[in-house]
């Protein structure tokens, strides 16, 4: 499948061909903490695949296991857009949230669910708005 996407400010669009049927959701911690949110949703892509424009920033972290990924990025508004293993870039996981078609990519595996917050599984009962409202949170 060829997805279409950008950072928030769009500075840095790009397209690339997914393979629909491997989206992931991670749990892991460094997921939670590098998107400020519960859980991170990738898809990955072969690197000769994507095509960029702009040149993203870089950060690479280190896990638990010693591994080092590269961690790819907006400069200007902090967008991420994908990461990949530093000893081999062959493939990239991009970012489901800045690709255009992300309302098609469902996810096939969760990973690292041993790190999932508690509330995720009852998240379908807490109140919802079809758009931003003050609500009274008690």
């Amino acid at each position: 499948m060829k997805v279409n996407g950008s950072c928030h400010c769009g500075a840095i669009p790009f397209t690339a061909e997914v393979d629909e049927s491997h989206v992931m959701v991670c749990h892991c911690t460094d997921c939670q903490t590098l998107t400020g949110s519960a859980f991170r949703v990738v898809v990955p892509a072969e690197s000769q695949a994507l095509r960029l424009e702009g040149a993203p920033k870089i950060y690479v972290k280190t896990a638990q296991s010693g591994a080092q990924r590269v961690q790819a990025f907006c400069p200007n508004c902090g967008t991420p857009l994908y990461s990949s293993a530093v000893a081999d870039a062959k493939r990239v996981f991009l970012r489901t949230g800045a690709i255009r078609e992300r309302a098609r990519l469902r996810p096939a595996l969760q990973i690292w669910r041993r790190s999932a917050v508690g509330w995720l599984d009852g998240l379908s009962s807490v109140p919802a708005c079809s758009e931003q409202q003050a609500l009274e949170v008690r």
